[in-house]
């Protein structure tokens, strides 16, 4: 259950199937998955409002948006609730359909089977138990609102999982610890300039991105 303190949108049920989803998405094995990361509630928090959308540089909270980017935002949120809610009725209708139970109640097995058979035929390197490093771009872009309901779902479980803590997801910096970035204690150290990504930035990127900055 989520903490009753912290905004969230989906109801028990919503939540039990989308955690049950991205349980699948990245599996717990030997080591840890989207539940142990807290992926939903990184997606909760995300589609709670517009209240949570950029954390302030120097990590003391989120920025209040108003006027076009409040409105923006707020018609991109709808936009991602109504894919949810339409696609966690389809993972409802396909698990009773063929299986007479709810999709979290099923076995991991019967989970991946309702997950590939709602897949949509332009959505193969988006399939349910993919590893971490594939599929849809991690990061956040006005495509997502484009996106059918498991792909949007694939590419949100692998932000939650990696993202800075401070979204709700990646707890205990699991998904950092999974690729071996030490991340910053808080965003305030990248603010400072006391933490910098640049020696994990694919090579020869680090210097693109200095190069860029120096003549910006």
């Amino acid at each position: 259950m989520p903490d009753e303190s912290e905004p969230h949108f989906f109801d028990p049920r919503q939540r039990a199937t989308i955690a049950a989803a991205m349980a699948r998405i990245i599996p717990t094995d030997d080591r840890p998955g989207a539940t142990e990361a807290g992926c939903v509630d990184f997606l909760d928090l995300y589609l709670s409002g517009i209240d949570h959308i950029y954390a302030k540089p120097d990590g003391s909270g989120f920025e209040s948006l108003t006027g076009p980017r409040a409105r923006a935002w707020t018609q991109r949120i709808e936009i991602l609730r109504r894919k949810y809610v339409e696609g966690i009725e389809a993972l409802e209708r396909a698990a009773q359909s063929r299986l007479k139970a709810g999709f979290a109640e099923l076995e991991a097995v019967r989970q991946d089977e309702i997950l590939k058979a709602i897949e949509s035929p332009g959505a193969q390197q988006a399939s349910a138990g993919g590893s971490p490093g594939e599929g849809p771009a991690l990061q956040q872009t006005s495509t997502e609102t484009e996106l059918e309901f498991l792909p949007l779902l694939v590419m949100h479980t692998r932000q939650g999982f990696y993202c800075d803590p401070i979204y709700g997801g990646n707890k205990g910096r699991v998904g950092w610890d999974f690729i071996g970035f030490p991340g910053p204690k808080s965003l305030m150290e990248v603010h400072t300039g006391r933490f910098s990504a640049l020696p994990w930035f694919a090579e020869g990127e680090a210097e693109k991105y200095s190069e860029a900055n120096r003549d910006a």
